[in-house]
């Protein structure tokens, strides 16, 4: 349903949308529910654009770690990010704010929000209720709500088939999202093509085959919970040995990244370390069953 706010309520949200690299709660989207749109009719002007996708930002921004109404989120750069779960809509009302890395929000760009991810992403995001895919700039932090993963632009939203809230698989391209990147920081290196197609897919994209964990640890049980990702083995050693108390918490080498994990689980258990860590951590927790990365709350 189509959210209707006064203009005070309006103004002052907008107002607070101006930054959001800060701690607290004024950011863009607050835990009350305000923050999604819900499309009613087809916008034929929104296209995709290489060039606005491709082109550097005003800066690069991953952020460290953060508290919005409780829940502490974790900003990483992890080019192997791959996870399913549900995605709104970012409202109209937002066109032509700044965004988290000093862009401005155009709702007719294929762009998109996340709360982890560096700014920007280059991500393919596809709608696992039809099957639609599309690839889309992540350049602004959010959605604060815990039901949702991403919020896409009214755009990408109508590519990928979405009117409202839906289901969705978020895949991160490395090899664009490190061209954006280098060319963000000044760093001259060829750029590859990106081809925007619209495919439809059968089954959820498995995630890369995980490397040995860096702790002596058999790994069996359908399902594991990631708390964190680190690029500093150390740092992730401290947090894997202070989560003990919830299981069997392991660091697993992933390429340059340090995944801290809590492994060997059952569906009954996975679920109450999901819970007990957000109740008691302020964590936002991912899960993995047999290697695929599902939705924390569908268990």
């Amino acid at each position: 349903m189509k959210k209707i706010i006064s203009l005070a309520v309006l103004t002052a949200m907008l107002a607070g949308c101006m930054d959001l690299n800060r701690t607290g709660t004024g950011t863009s989207y607050g835990a009350d529910g305000f923050g999604e749109e819900t499309l009613t009719g087809a916008d034929s002007t929104a296209s995709l654009n290489d060039t606005y996708l491709m082109a550097a930002a005003p800066k690069y921004y991953v952020g460290s770690a953060y508290k919005v109404d409780d829940v502490q989120y974790i900003p990483v750069e992890d080019l192997t990010y791959n996870q399913t779960g549900m995605a709104g809509i970012i409202p109209v009302e937002l066109n032509g704010t700044k965004t988290s890395n000093g862009e401005i929000f155009d709702i007719n760009q294929m762009v998109a929000t996340s709360k982890t991810l560096p700014l920007p992403t280059i991500a393919r995001v596809t709608n696992l209720d039809n099957g639609q895919s599309a690839i889309v700039r992540v350049n602004n932090r959010g959605p604060f709500v815990n039901t949702r993963l991403m919020d896409l632009s009214p755009a990408a939203a109508e590519k990928i088939g979405m009117k409202g809230q839906a289901k969705i698989q978020i895949q991160v391209l490395p090899e664009q999202t490190m061209v954006v990147k280098n060319a963000t920081l000044g760093i001259n290196e060829p750029q590859p093509v990106v081809t925007e197609t619209t495919t439809t897919v059968t089954e959820t994209v498995a995630a890369p085959v995980e490397a040995a964990p860096v702790a002596t640890a058999p790994i069996s049980g359908d399902y594991s919970v990631q708390v964190a990702a680190f690029y500093a083995q150390d740092t992730a050693d401290s947090l894997a040995q202070k989560l003990k108390t919830y299981g069997d918490a392991v660091v697993i080498n992933e390429g340059d990244m340090f995944k801290v994990r809590i492994i060997n689980l059952d569906a009954t258990k996975a679920r109450s370390v999901i819970d007990a860590l957000r109740a008691n951590e302020g964590m936002a927790p991912g899960l993995l069953k047999d290697g695929r990365w599902i939705n924390a709350d569908s268990i």
